[in-house]
């Protein structure tokens, strides 16, 4: 036996990854990083971990190895009262033993010479469980055991150490293990003893090194929020949430493409033992937990972890992390990194599109989990004494869960909880299980009785419970088989909450980025009812509008910042593939809908034909508003560095028009040109068409809008049912039109490309569109495969 195979203490510069069987999985990672990463600059607390061995010399010598197993022999997990009598019993032994006076000895005297290195008598620990059997390729026993905060002193520091060997033995892990085939005394548990990071006076979270629910690799996802991180890893409140784009970053661009608030009203500090919750104090509510540079830090020190660990492993291993911010110093750390097991190790070879059949409102609403729909009966569970009531196939409904519940956890269509976010128990195990789960609710206990149908939809950026038995489809593609083809084909996307899943399509990039929805869906308020917020005599409305921008003294910053986040996930996602975003055109009736929008439009008879797109932005009055717009898409592409962005001028009746649009872009900051910015126009008014060639001399290129084009050439308004009809984009007058602008395009060596819907209703219009010669189609996620799928059958098609 080696010295450190016979050591019942080992201190983190004593351990490196190999060391598992030893330490534990956590402890591992600890002792890995604290010799190789804290020499690049990234935080490990010191600590020492109490031995896989030192666990089982504790068994032999208190006499407990032959007790526990006879109470193994009889155990019946399927018998809760069998389960709970034994795991109790278990446990009572273990507490009861004393630890062996060599052994405690050793612990005591490495915790003083921790102590000393702080500067302290005795200083405050973390006790934290690192079992042998962690993060298995198949099974995941991760936070099955106990960790202890806030431990200091001799007599407590034993005591935790005793509960969190005790720990090893709850119901739930004792059930798990015998389930999973793993023998009860086989599996040893490490203690680690690390010291504490005071995130009670600052705060704390996870991160990863990817989107979890996509696995798109190109970003790190932080959850944060005050105090000590245990409320974030439980689900107990809703943290903060931050994206960073990883490529921008590493080029040193200050690329956070996401801030999204959480919602927190009390936090875990120090209790004078342990820990307790308090409310969260008045300066804290209704700020971010973590400054932008701190997010930044963060996101540098997951992307050099997982370098590291991808390097050491051969292959790609996204991490799982925990971080806290010590509120006394202000310094961060890493206090665990461990492989993400959903996503590790996987190609995406294949595409899984899950679309609902009926069209109906969802009962209730929260964070999708899983991307995937199911259906089946509620039963809502209120405290873990309930779980024997549940029955396979059902959907688990609960305020929030955690390891108690996996065994049913395991048996369910899905889930929804009350609390929650996309890192909390619920949403990791449902990702792990590969179950849909919507996370984050608020209502869904006190809304949903037992026993009713509901169907859960997690396909798309919300996640969605409608009453009843919704139908929906499975598809799948084998993108291995996908060819490539020309001309190429983009897809047309608003919801930046898509974007992730979106970039495993094999398509060329995307052609139209709808701001509206952005706006809609992200900002919700007139971004003119923003930019005079001060001037807005209506106390209710400027109420409304407070509540939605409370950490914004500048409500004009709110506007470019929400709006530049939602274009900068969709850039993200399709980095270095071109992104063409397409100005705002709401109708003057739908931007009414908008929070004080009465205040700033006109109400015209026929919106379609009125002020929309380019005409609004040299408006004296809506000026200001474009400005913002410009100033979102400027910070798009030079903070975070997303040169892959192109603009698009949607609605420009004339060539003036289009000199004018031009000149007030590059009052704002964008240059036509400049840093490679290309800048199209929407072919979509017949205008445009007839004097191709001079709109071509102030554009970079056509898109065709054959929407508002088939309109404006048959005279109709598409908004009319009673002709709906009549508006057929295979029309010869279109086609004509559209087959000219292709034409003028190719003369002018410009881009040709089309965003209407045509190409997505009409299989035989992409075919056209291909004779024709454009350049790209852009078509509606859903068929964008087939569209690909298509031009390859007619790959022989001659071309015009």
């Amino acid at each position: 036996m080696s010295k450190k195979t016979a050591a019942n203490i080992l201190w983190f510069k004593e351990i490196s990854h190999d060391d598992v069987s030893l330490v534990g999985g956590k402890n591992a990672s600890l002792g890995e990083m604290y010799n190789h990463l804290k020499p690049k600059g990234i935080n490990i607390p010191n600590g020492f971990a109490i031995t896989a061995k030192a666990y089982f010399t504790f068994l032999e010598e208190a006499g407990l190895k032959e007790k526990m197993e006879k109470l193994f022999r009889h155990l019946n997990i399927k018998n809760i009262d069998n389960l709970q009598k034994t795991g109790k019993a278990v446990r009572e032994l273990i507490m009861k033993a004393s630890l062996p006076k060599e052994l405690a000895q050793e612990i005591l005297e490495a915790y003083h010479r921790l102590s000393r290195e702080y500067g302290e008598d005795y200083t405050d620990v973390a006790v934290r469980s690192s079992s042998t059997a962690e993060d298995l390729p198949n099974f995941s026993f991760a936070g099955q055991q106990e960790s202890y905060l806030n431990v200091r002193g001799d007599k407590d520091l034993l005591y935790s150490i005793k509960k969190c060997l005790a720990s090893l033995f709850t119901d739930r892990a004792i059930a798990y293990r015998t389930q999973a085939g793993f023998s009860q005394m086989k599996i040893a548990l490490s203690i680690g003893v690390l010291k504490m990071v005071r995130s009670d006076l600052g705060s704390a979270g996870v991160l990863f090194t990817l989107d979890t629910e996509s696995g798109f690799p190109n970003v790190v996802l932080i959850n944060a929020a005050f105090g000590l991180g245990e409320f974030v890893v439980k689900g107990h409140v809703t943290p903060d949430e931050f994206l960073v784009a990883k490529t921008s970053l590493m080029k040193g661009f200050p690329a956070i493409i996401k801030k999204k608030p959480g919602d927190q009203k009390a936090k875990l500090v120090y209790d004078k033992k342990g820990i307790k919750k308090v409310k969260l104090p008045k300066n804290q509510l209704n700020k971010f937990s973590l400054r932008d540079k701190e997010i930044l830090t963060l996101a540098k020190w997951g992307v050099i972890i997982e370098d590291y660990y991808s390097k050491l492993k051969g292959s790609w291993v996204p991490q799982d992390i925990e971080w806290a911010k010590d509120g006394k110093t202000n310094e961060l750390f890493i206090v665990q990194a461990r492989p993400e097991t959903v996503h590790k190790g996987k190609s995406i070879s294949s595409y899984l599109e899950y679309r609902l059949e009926a069209k109906k409102a969802p009962a209730l609403t929260g964070i999708a989990i899983g991307e995937k729909i199911a259906t089946g009966r509620v039963r809502v569970i209120e405290k873990v004494s309930e779980l024997n009531t549940f029955k396979p196939g059902e959907i688990l409904v609960t305020k929030m869960t955690d390891p108690d519940w996996v065994s049913v956890m395991k048996q369910s269509a899905a889930i929804i909880t009350d609390q929650g976010s996309k890192t909390c128990h619920a949403a990791i195990v449902s990702r792990e299980l590969g179950i849909p789960c919507v996370v984050g609710t608020q209502k869904a206990t006190s809304l949903f009785k037992t026993g009713q149908m509901v169907t859960v939809d997690c396909s798309g950026s919300d996640g969605r419970v409608f009453l009843g038995k919704v139908p929906y489809k499975v598809k799948k593609y084998n993108l291995k088989k996908i060819p490539k083809v020309k001309p190429k084909v983009n897809i047309n996307i608003g919801a930046p909450g898509l974007a992730f899943k979106m970039s495993f399509l094999p398509v060329a990039g995307a052609g139209l980025v709808r701001e509206e929805f952005v706006i809609a869906n992200n900002i919700q308020i007139h971004p003119l009812a923003l930019y005079h917020f001060h001037q807005l005599k209506n106390k209710a409305l400027k109420k409304k509008i407070e509540a939605l921008t409370s950490r914004y003294k500048d409500k004009k910053q709110f506007f470019i910042d929400r709006l530049a986040e939602g274009i900068g996930q969709i850039a993200t996602a399709f980095y270095p593939r071109p992104v063409i975003v397409r100005f705002s055109d709401f109708k003057t009736n739908e931007y009414r809908q908008l929070l004080g929008g009465e205040l700033f439009e006109p109400q015209e008879d026929n919106p379609m034909l009125g002020w929309r797109g380019a005409s609004r932005y040299y408006a004296p009055v809506f000026k200001p508003a474009f400005h913002m717009e410009c100033q979102a898409l400027k910070k798009v592409r030079e903070e975070f560095g997303l040169d892959n962005v192109m603009t698009m001028i949607p609605f420009c009746r004339t060539i003036e028009e289009g000199k004018k649009v031009l000149k007030e872009m590059e009052k704002a900051g964008l240059k036509k040109g400049k840093k490679g910015l290309k800048v199209y126009v929407m072919a979509e008014i017949p205008a445009n068409i007839l004097l191709a060639d001079e709109f071509l001399k102030i554009f970079d290129g056509f898109s065709i809008g054959s929407n508002d084009l088939t309109q404006l050439t048959l005279g109709i308004d598409r908004d009319s049912s009673i002709i709906a009809s009549v508006g057929d984009e295979r029309n010869e007058a279109v086609k004509k039109l559209v087959a000219e602008a292709i034409k003028h395009c190719r003369r002018n060596h410009k881009y040709s490309g089309i965003c209407g819907e045509a190409p997505s209703n009409y299989p035989s219009f992409a075919l056209f569109l291909a004779q024709e010669g454009i350049e790209s189609i852009s078509v509606s996620p859903h068929v964008a495969i087939k569209t690909i799928s298509l031009l390859a059958q007619a790959h022989g098609l001659k071309r015009k």
